[in-house]
């Protein structure tokens, strides 16, 4: 067929990025585009001159019927746009799996690596120098072996560069983060190559070739570049995103980030000495994400939506909340739950009360942020206080839900203050003043994290009838001619369906309310806090739905697969 290659691009390539771009796109920010236009440049730039002379030395052939025509430095344009689309292809694998990992977590063997990452780090590196060297010694012997020594000398040395800069943090990664981005796309490009090398639409010359195939007409010459390129830019990837989590992880480096860290920083990030690092921030980084992937899946995939340093203090923030609520949850006496609320109490005077924020000179945003966190923290531990009741209280007290102002004053402490909290934390990343519109966000947020305890507390009735413990106020019980040491007894049940329905729908009437407040937010953060809202409203729509929801652990659960939509479904309608 007529220009045959310019066709495999329309048939092949192209119809996957766009593919990979439409799923994508929610989740794509300025950083992922410059970091991809960034490695394009690198790529195109070192692989010009190398596919020159595959050329000129006759190892790579193009039939002239086969491409449009124009060159440049003897490569068709069709070859030079694979440099490009290759590219884009395998960093678009690698930005939808490595996404939803807060990737800060494994800068753990920064500083003091373990024995096992040193070794594995020298037995790669020493694998690289091989290949460049049994490259060499192939291109010296010509022959059958020219192909393969020349993509070994060429690829082999970039990689080990990557390597060298960022080996510690692609080991530390989990292995599907590297290896999957890596695999796919290697996959199908082999696929296309072999179609198009049984096509002839480009060759390998028979005297520098092994003579070898993979499958089907794909010479393993040519399995092998694309597995070594598809590694380049998997590792130039994560080589960028090492130096942006280094930038992102320590304030005490980097006090201030613009919307786009510049390269002198991500220069700086590599210069910088590890001693000065704070691996103690890094461990409670990786701790809190831990806590939160095990006990909050659905904030834990709304966080995958942030980026940054406002991601790294959402998790922080909610995770120390989920903290503080199992220290009281998991205490064995009434005693025991003063001395931790205590403890939380002084921790939070210690850093961000008044006295300390006037002896540290804290100004500004960074001093509006500090002294509502010490305001509102408070609030939330005595919200986790009345739980506790449910457990220590004299029998007359042991129920502190009585009435729907009880229940409303409860879920304003444990959720409408994190909401409260959350809108700060954007507030204070994104720049926003003290306003009246900031203000309308504050008081949706708060109404919004009512919403969500009301589904929460609508969710887990049998879960915490297990506990000793019932949300829903005695007086509706008292209606429906129940009370809650009957709930205890049969959380399940036409009465108790019944309430869990008012309850949901005073929750959905509370998030009609603030959900449009929320077009205020700014954009970089609207998208994701609408994902983190929508992620747990879903719960409630299932709830709605039928009385046969899936179950988890005693809870119900949104389906992965219905999660991801919804997230996606949340971000298209933000933007």
């Amino acid at each position: 067929m007529a220009h045959e290659y310019a066709w495999v691009h329309l048939k092949f390539t192209i119809p996957l990025a766009l593919v990979l771009t439409i799923i994508a796109y929610p989740i794509l920010n300025r950083i992922h585009l410059l970091q991809i236009l960034a490695l394009v440049i690198i790529s195109f730039t070192a692989t010009l001159p190398w596919d020159a002379y595959l050329i000129k030395s006759n190892v790579w052939s193009y039939p002239p019927e086969a491409i449009l025509g124009p060159r440049l430095w003897g490569i068709p344009y069709e070859e030079l746009f694979f440099f490009v689309i290759q590219t884009y292809i395998t960093s678009m694998f690698y930005i939808l799996v490595n996404k939803p990992a807060l990737q800060v977590q494994y800068l753990v063997s920064q500083r003091n690596p373990s024995g096992t990452v040193k070794g594995i780090k020298i037995a790669v590196a020493v694998l690289l120098v091989g290949a460049t060297l049994y490259g060499a010694h192939l291109v010296r012997l010509t022959g059958p072996g020219t192909y393969l020594g020349l993509i070994l000398v060429w690829a082999s040395p970039f990689t080990l560069i990557t390597w060298v800069l960022a080996g510690n943090f692609i080991i530390s990664l989990p292995p599907a983060l590297t290896l999957v981005p890596i695999v796919l796309p290697t996959l199908y490009l082999w696929l296309v190559d072999e179609g198009a090398l049984g096509r002839g639409t480009w060759s390998i010359e028979s005297g520098t070739k092994l003579g070898f195939s993979i499958f089907g007409s794909l010479d393993v010459e040519e399995a092998v570049f694309f597995l070594l390129t598809n590694t380049l830019i998997v590792f130039g990837q994560a080589t960028f995103d090492q130096f942006l989590n280094i930038i992102y992880a320590f304030p005490n480096i980097f006090p201030t980030i613009p919307r786009s860290p510049t390269p002198l920083m991500l220069v700086q990030s590599r210069m910088t000495d590890t001693s000065q690092y704070d691996m103690e921030r890094v461990q409670g980084i990786r701790e809190a994400a831990v806590r939160l992937q095990r006990k909050s899946r659905s904030f834990y995939l709304a966080s995958a939506a942030f980026s940054g340093r406002l991601r790294i203090d959402l998790v922080l923030l909610y995770s120390f909340c989920r903290m503080a609520d199992d220290l009281v949850d998991d205490a064995k006496s009434q005693d025991e739950v003063n001395h931790w609320t205590g403890l939380l109490i002084k921790y939070l005077d210690l850093h961000y009360g008044t006295d300390t924020l006037e002896k540290a000179g804290t100004g500004g945003r960074q001093a509006q942020l500090d002294a509502l966190i010490n305001d509102e923290f408070p609030t939330l531990i005595e919200g986790f206080k009345t739980d506790a009741y449910f457990s220590f209280s004299p029998t007359e007290h042991k129920f502190p839900i009585g009435d729907e102002e009880s229940l409303k004053t409860y879920a304003r402490c444990v959720a409408g203050t994190v909401g409260e909290l959350c809108v700060a934390l954007i507030a204070h990343h994104c720049g926003l003043t003290e306003t009246s519109a900031l203000a309308d966000l504050k008081n949706a947020a708060n109404r919004m994290g009512v919403a969500l305890q009301y589904v929460n507390i609508a969710r887990d009735i049998e879960v915490d009838a297990h506990m000793g413990r019932v949300y829903m106020p005695t007086t509706w019980l008292r209606d429906e001619g129940s009370s809650p040491e009957a709930v205890l007894q049969q959380p399940r049940g036409e009465t108790t369906e019944r309430l869990r329905r008012k309850l949901l729908d005073k929750a959905f009437a509370l998030y009609a309310g603030a959900r449009p407040i929320m077009r205020l937010l700014p954009g970089g953060a609207r998208g994701p806090m609408v994902v983190a809202v929508e992620n747990y409203m879903e719960i409630g729509r299932i709830l709605r739905e039928t009385k046969d929801w899936t179950m988890r652990r005693g809870k119900a659960t949104v389906p992965r697969g219905r999660r991801i939509t919804t997230a996606i479904k949340a971000l298209l309608e933000a933007a």
